[in-house]
């Protein structure tokens, strides 16, 4: 469906939902549909499978939450609607975002399961009777093999960054998850791309599914400025020094390719004085909500991520992406930039980029259909452009 002008002025007050999804809209400062959301939602209230291919920050949450909202049957104490989400920081966002739509209706429940929290925990929270559930598909199946939840009343079930969730093995797990659910159920993928794995869920599960697919527009590209840096290996830690020496970027990102680097860059950085901190996939989950806590409030700077362990994370003013190593996968490298430029934000990314990463560079930049400003230092240790000027002397 093109996304033409008269599409882009409609409003969520033109539109058949609750009084009470309009309210938390109002109260949320949201007025105007996506084009995701115009695109998915009649199809959602149809009852129609969906297959949405749209990139990152166009509105996808809301877009299937309000229809989970209007299916809702609050008489009704099983399980009826449930999300699937690669990682915990998107399960918790979901959740966050979805009781933030329920705000005015109080008697809806909603609980969020995902591993590295406490199971008893977990427990007592089904044992008041959910209706919607958003899980990690582990944890979920962990769940279902105890025995503490079935899934035989769901209405409807939603697959959110569904490549990305199958491109972690979880392909099993979530095959067994959907056989659990009922065979008419409405099943609706969100991915940001498509891969073999995402089309075969959609052949061997869907019915007749209707594809939405959005795409980077003016209006929901993020406006991210993208820079390469040409450096040596043994000079990547000084690089990466002066860029954050510059005091032009207040919460920056800094993306590396494994646990053990970004442990040993990030205690590096704070041991030079750097207010930095670390997200990786072996920390406890208690851990991880406590760094990004931090983060958000600012009370520090520097976040360093691995890829799986960024996955899902919000926070609208990170200003400048940095990539100490160049991601192995091209979504990834799409997935670290988007993480500034939000909330229609301009945002920066640079690549720390050696001699040896130039070719997967060229196949990163050939994916994405972008040509980054070229950068590099000069004798005196300068950043500038290609025609000398140095880089930071107007910031």
């Amino acid at each position: 469906m093109p996304t033409g002008e008269s599409e882009h002025n409609q409003t969520f007050s033109q539109t058949d939902i609750s009084k009470e999804v309009q309210r938390a809209l109002e109260k949320m400062g949201i007025q105007n549909m996506t084009a995701v959301q115009q695109q998915t939602l009649p199809l959602m209230m149809a009852g129609r499978d969906v297959i949405g291919i749209a990139p990152t920050g166009t509105g996808k949450t809301i877009a299937f939450g309000i229809p989970m909202l209007e299916y809702v049957n609050l008489q009704d104490n099983r399980v009826q609607e449930l999300v699937l989400a690669p990682t915990r920081e998107l399960s918790l966002q979901i959740a966050q975002e979805l009781r933030n739509l329920a705000q005015f209706i109080p008697t809806l429940r909603i609980a969020v399961l995902y591993g590295g929290q406490p199971i008893v925990k977990q427990i007592n929270e089904l044992k008041r009777h959910p209706q919607i559930i958003i899980a990690t598909p582990g944890r979920l199946l962990d769940h279902m093999n105890r025995g503490n939840i079935r899934l035989d009343s769901v209405h409807t079930m939603v697959l959110d960054e569904a490549d990305e969730m199958l491109n972690m093995g979880f392909v099993k797990d979530v095959t067994k998850i959907i056989e659990a659910t009922p065979a008419g159920r409405q099943l609706v993928l969100f991915s940001a791309t498509t891969n073999q794995e995402v089309l075969t869920i959609a052949w061997k599960y869907q019915q007749d599914p209707v594809e939405v697919n959005i795409p980077a527009t003016r209006e929901n590209r993020p406006q991210i400025t993208q820079y390469v840096i040409e450096t040596a290996r043994e000079k990547k830690y000084e690089h990466l020094l002066y860029l954050l020496d510059s005091d032009v970027y207040q919460r920056v990102m800094v993306f590396v390719n494994t646990k053990d680097m970004t442990q040993r860059l990030t205690k590096r950085l704070m041991d030079a004085g750097y207010p930095a901190e670390c997200l990786h996939g072996d920390m406890r989950q208690s851990a991880r909500t406590e760094v990004m806590q931090a983060y958000r409030k600012g009370k520090f700077q520097i976040l360093l991520a691995t890829d799986v362990a960024a996955r899902g994370i919000d926070v609208d003013d990170v200003e400048a992406v940095i990539n100490y190593d160049l991601p192995n996968e091209n979504e990834y490298y799409t997935h670290r930039i988007g993480r500034t430029g939000r909330a229609k934000k301009h945002g920066v990314s640079f690549t720390l980029l050696t001699y040896s990463e130039s070719v997967r560079l060229d196949a990163i930049l050939k994916y994405i259909d972008a040509k980054p400003v070229p950068l590099k230092f000069n004798d005196l240790g300068i950043l500038c452009y290609e025609e000398g000027e140095p880089f930071f002397e107007n910031m």
